[in-house]
């Protein structure tokens, strides 16, 4: 059992767990996963640790609450347990000491991820440029924690309610357009938004690493589920990644894949309506 030690709601239906986690805390790095499962007949779904503290032995996640075994993990209180958490796993992130300048961009939850990447660079002594999107700024998060993970922190929103009125690809092209010259961006949020980053980035060269989120059981490579085509090759997001080449993955593939799965959460909600109400009426 895994206690949590502190929860905190971010945004709405965004929620942060400090979890007590001293042997996981001890190795993790940034660019890892965990793979939690809340009771015995729930399912193992993973998260990317979002920070740790080797002194306190803990480690952090952040998680949106959008499908049965996220919404049970939120249900949980602070000072309550987690059945099994299991990390870290996956390649940790390495960036070449050569580097001088980058540009760490996150996407909505994306963030949570991108925060622990631009606190490696900045820690390597990169100047980093931190670039936030977010719909609208009802839903921003950590905009105190990547200030301070960065040089310069740019927020972005959809409909211009904060920051930047546009996306991601916008206020990235304007800082290359304007002179900016980096030697990598890592990018990390929902697919189209890496695909998007990744084209921009291709047409001035500039090395471009994306970190894979795909479905996801084992965590260990042995269901499949997290393949994709990088580089024309199979690769396991879980064992070879999550960070990948971000001008070899094949994002439409990986899109597909997730279109397989569309609908599901709808019908298992529609089931659990329609067993509450059976119950109801047995009762």
């Amino acid at each position: 059992m895994f206690k949590i030690l502190k929860k905190e709601t971010l945004a709405n239906g965004i929620t942060k767990m400090v979890i007590d986690a001293p042997l996981i805390a001890k190795k993790a790095q940034s660019g890892q996963f965990l793979v939690l499962r809340t009771h015995e007949k729930g399912e193992r779904f993973p998260l990317t640790i979002a920070d740790f503290d080797r002194e306190a032995g803990t480690v952090t996640i952040i998680f949106a609450q959008v499908g049965k075994s996220t919404q049970q993990l939120g249900e949980l209180p602070e000072g309550g347990n987690i059945l099994d958490v299991v990390g870290p796993l996956g390649v940790a992130s390495h960036f070449d000491p050569s580097i001088k300048k980058a540009a760490v961009i996150g996407g909505g939850l994306g963030c949570a991820i991108a925060l622990p990447q631009a606190k490696h660079l900045k820690q390597m002594g990169v100047s980093v440029d931190m670039i936030a999107g977010f719909k609208t700024k009802d839903i921003i998060i950590l905009e105190k924690e990547m200030t301070e993970a960065s040089d310069n922190l740019i927020i972005t929103t959809d409909d211009g309610s904060f920051g930047m009125h546009g996306f991601v690809t916008d206020a990235l092209k304007k800082q290359i357009e304007s002179g900016v010259k980096y030697d990598i961006v890592v990018a990390i949020g929902p697919i189209p938004m890496m695909k998007f980053v990744s084209l921009l980035t291709k047409e001035y060269g500039i090395k471009t690493i994306v970190s894979m989120n795909p479905v996801m059981i084992d965590g260990t490579g042995m269901c499949g589920g997290c393949r994709l085509t990088v580089g024309g090759k199979t690769k396991f997001a879980c064992i070879d990644g999550p960070d990948f080449d971000g001008h070899e993955v094949d994002f439409d593939a990986a899109m597909r894949r997730l279109s397989m799965y569309d609908g599901m959460k709808e019908r298992e909600a529609d089931c659990r309506l329609i067993q509450m109400a059976d119950n109801a009426e047995d009762k």
